[in-house]
């Protein structure tokens, strides 16, 4: 199994190899993707689930059509820093995946404020509708989560 803590994560990659970042919804998988030199996170896609195996094929999918080699997977801790059962679930979600490709290095990241912090810029700063929000919002918090664990790794410049 390789669930790593987030700043053992980059011994665990190859250089010059992405990473994708996962925010897990009730209804969908929002994903984002890094660039090579793992400085800037991009929303990729927006997964609708529906049974763990078909999305677990599409993200390896995306995996190798990019070249990623590790996922960051943003986990819901509650405010006062406890893991509740949302928590648990997205955990669950990071062991199932290891089942299928044990050698993919995965680690988590405290999401506690992507989905406001992004709704909050989509609605104040880009103008979008609600419907417009509401299908841009879990890839764009992907991209947030992912984006905060790449600076706290020191990719930024």
């Amino acid at each position: 199994m390789a669930v790593f803590e987030l700043i053992d994560l980059p011994a665990a990659l190859p250089a010059y190899a992405p990473v994708l970042g996962l925010d897990l919804g009730s209804k969908t998988i929002g994903v984002a993707i890094s660039d090579v030199t793992r400085a800037i996170a991009s929303p990729l896609e927006l997964i609708v689930k529906t049974k763990f195996t078909d999305e677990a094929n599409r993200l390896f999918a995306l995996m190798e059509a990019r070249g990623a080699k590790g996922i960051v997977i943003g986990l819901p801790v509650n405010m006062d820093g406890t893991e509740g059962p949302r928590c648990q679930s997205v955990r669950a979600f990071g062991r199932n995946l290891l089942r299928l490709r044990p050698e993919i290095p995965i680690a988590f990241w405290d999401e506690r404020w992507s989905t406001k912090a992004v709704q909050r810029m989509m609605t104040d700063e880009a103008d979008l509708s609600r419907a417009r929000r509401a299908e841009l919002v879990d890839k764009m918090a992907a991209a947030y989560i992912l984006q905060g664990a790449l600076d706290r790794l020191g990719y930024a410049a």
